[in-house]
């Protein structure tokens, strides 16, 4: 019986297949008197499609044709060179991504049609995810899984998003500040989460619901950040 721990990523290329229908359409639209590429609710539906195809490129199948190859990477990084000994749990993998993508992702494009500035804060995971990868790779001149996804959608997709934000919905430079420190706090939380774990100071239940919530804190800095402007 294969374990939701394997499984998972391709669910999701499933779905990214889906989404993708989906967005050639009028139904993720928030305002179809302007084009789509200026809607933020729209584009935050276009950035959960590009974080699935990430996912499955980290955890599914890597551009060297290697399997669920992504926790070996990170064992490597926090210290565990042969990922059969490492100590970071198959459900906090899952915990990170599920809540990030699948949860969050619809979340952020249905809320953001009331407030836009909550579409917005959901490229705080891609945009800083992407030197989460950038940085590494360009440190061992070697690929790693999702580096990638991470230049070729998460790059161009969220520069163009922040220019909408600051275009269209004058949000202002303070809203795409508030979501690159919002970012910089979610990697901060989950690797800090992580860190506690391996070091015997939180349990795997504790580790895997700080994933789950972490998120939603990300959402509420961009949205403290732009309230008067989204009021």
């Amino acid at each position: 019986m294969l374990s939701f721990t394997y499984v998972w990523p391709y669910m999701g290329m499933g779905a990214a297949l889906l989404l993708a229908l989906l967005l050639t359409t009028d139904l993720l639209r928030s305002d179809r008197s302007v084009s789509r590429w200026r809607d933020l609710p729209w584009l935050a539906w276009a950035g959960m499609l590009v974080y699935l195809v990430h996912q499955f490129e980290e955890h599914g199948i890597d551009a060297d044709g290697r399997h669920y190859a992504f926790r070996a990477f990170l064992c490597a990084g926090v210290g565990f060179a042969d990922p059969k000994t490492c100590l970071v749990p198959y459900s906090f993998i899952t915990s990170v991504n599920v809540a990030a993508v699948w949860l969050t992702g619809p979340a952020a494009a249905l809320l953001g049609r009331r407030w836009p500035a909550l579409a917005l804060s959901y490229f705080s995971i891609p945009f800083i995810n992407m030197f989460a990868h950038v940085g590494p790779g360009l440190a061992s001149a070697a690929y790693n899984p999702g580096e990638a996804t991470a230049i070729a959608l998460f790059l161009p997709l969220s520069l163009w998003t922040f220019h909408v934000a600051l275009t269209r919905y004058r949000l202002g430079w303070g809203a795409v500040v508030a979501t690159v420190v919002a970012g910089i706090v979610l990697h901060a939380i989950l690797m800090g989460s992580l860190l506690a774990f391996l070091r015997g100071l939180i349990g795997s239940g504790v580790l895997d619901v700080i994933q789950y919530l972490n998120p939603a804190v990300a959402g509420l800095i961009v949205y403290l950040a732009t309230r008067k402007r989204t009021a």
